[in-house]
């Protein structure tokens, strides 16, 4: 099992709404006392909550499905259902959500305590006592509480830290963040030693930043190869990058202006990361041909207009330097950008006009109705009980669904979809008195639509 996780799917499920109560207040001397039943609780929202303290989605790798409590149903003498609890995820910051289905981006949680509700929990159905009216004074039905939302989500961490180390394989990043800061990655002299992002907290004065040593880079990283864009993921969040280069290698073909060169190819190829400001580290500086090859080089670096420092990771020496100049540029970049406060962010149902549906005619014979008010009704019908059928049918006259379906074509017996083509609800319409005549006038049936 891995240590570290920055990518997962993960499967959420909010509560469902408890039903409604159906009943009838009974007492000695009142046995038809009115109705008295309790709404059904609201079901629990699943919500991601970025905390501080947490670095890995390694929790949601182990355990990818997660799921909301039900709302409780109502009672008789007007007692309601509780409320389902809520379930919050914490995750990292920096923590990208994107539909698992489409890769489209939800919300990106950036920020400590920022909220999100990824699946809102489905509403209680009312009991007979909040459905009782002049018409009905006592009814025989309550409406069924609504399902939560589910939905696949990819969660995906991109790091958040004011400096990113850049550079090849064995470069020494990993070396030169366990000397600026308390972290302590895995070193070795062998390509790839780094697998995970490390952060690192550095101090420089008064200031404190963090420092981002991420998976080494070779050509074709930008198309995946290597590490690829595990790496360059983590990139596009710091302000900073320090590329880090291996003044000691021995390998053919490399130097320090061609590694930097390769480098800055494969940023520029990913793309989105040509704002960032430059420093280049030129390390391993106690080997004496790499300090002499250092020197040499160091004039080129600053003809194009790059600070360079020339430091030893092993020894420490030149870091107190690199250090407050990297400390200098992120008090800069912090003091001009506006604070941010935290967010909730909430989903919300999409709005399909004024009237809250719409009606398609899919063929000679059939019709499609959707939106969220009639869809969410059909949710709430109990259909094995015809006075519950019946309400359905006044809620959805009254919301003109009959006839702007007689004005599409509609005739009796055509069938009616309310909801997607599959699995949504399917009628034989037949018309009420008013739905007739805004289509054909004066004549019409006295039928309903369920």
């Amino acid at each position: 099992m891995p240590d570290f996780v920055d990518q997962v799917v993960l499967h959420v499920r909010a509560g469902d709404g408890g039903n409604g109560c159906a009943s009838i207040h009974r007492e000695k001397f009142k046995p038809l006392g009115g109705p008295d039943g309790g709404n059904g609780g609201r079901g629990g929202d699943v919500i991601l909550e970025v905390d501080p303290n947490t670095a890995t989605l390694l929790e949601y790798h182990r355990r990818p499905h997660r799921k909301a409590d039900n709302g409780k149903q109502g009672q008789g003498s007007n007692r309601d259902g509780a409320n389902g609890g809520d379930v919050v995820l914490t995750v990292p910051n920096g923590t990208v959500v994107k539909d698992a289905d489409t890769g489209e981006v939800l919300v990106d949680l950036v920020g400590a305590g920022t909220r999100y509700v990824i699946a809102e929990g489905g509403h209680g159905g009312l009991g007979n006592a909040a459905l009782a009216s002049t018409k009905r004074k006592a009814p025989g039905f309550a409406l069924l509480g609504e399902p939560g939302d589910g939905l696949d989500v990819m969660l995906e961490l991109k790091s958040v830290a004011d400096v990113a180390l850049v550079g090849f394989p064995s470069a020494g990043k990993s070396s030169l963040i366990a000397a600026l800061s308390a972290a302590r990655p895995k070193i070795a002299d062998y390509p790839f030693t780094t697998l995970i992002p490390n952060l690192g907290v550095v101090t420089a004065g008064e200031t404190i930043f963090t420092v981002a040593d991420v998976p080494g880079l070779i050509p074709g990283a930008s198309q995946g190869k290597g590490l690829g864009h595990e790496f360059l993921r983590h990139v596009e969040r710091c302000d900073m990058l320090v590329h880090v280069i291996d003044c000691a290698t021995l390998e053919p073909g490399r130097d320090p202006i061609t590694d930097y060169e390769v480098i800055e190819a494969e940023l520029a190829a990913y793309g989105k990361l040509e704002d960032r400001p430059r420093l280049v580290v030129l390390n391993k500086a106690d080997v004496p041909d790499a300090r002499e090859l250092a020197e040499m080089v160091r004039a080129e670096f600053e003809a194009k207009g790059l600070r360079v420092f020339v430091i030893s990771a092993a020894t420490h020496d030149g870091l107190r330097e690199l250090t407050f100049a990297m400390g200098e540029w992120v008090a800069a970049a912090r003091a001009q950008k506006p604070i941010e406060e935290p967010t909730r962010l909430v989903i919300r149902p999409k709005q399909l006009g004024e009237t809250g549906f719409s009606v398609r005619k899919v063929s000679e014979n059939q019709f499609q109705v959707t939106g969220e008010k009639p869809e969410r009704w059909i949710r709430q019908t109990d259909f094995t009980n015809d006075e519950a059928v019946g309400y359905l049918a006044d809620r959805l006259e009254r919301l003109g669904v009959e006839e702007a379906l007689a004005k599409a074509g509609a005739v009796m017996g055509a069938e009616v979809i309310i909801g997607p083509m599959e699995g949504g609800y399917v009628f034989d319409w037949q018309p009420t008195l008013s739905a007739e005549s805004a289509r054909q006038g004066p004549r019409g049936s006295d039928s309903r639509l369920v």
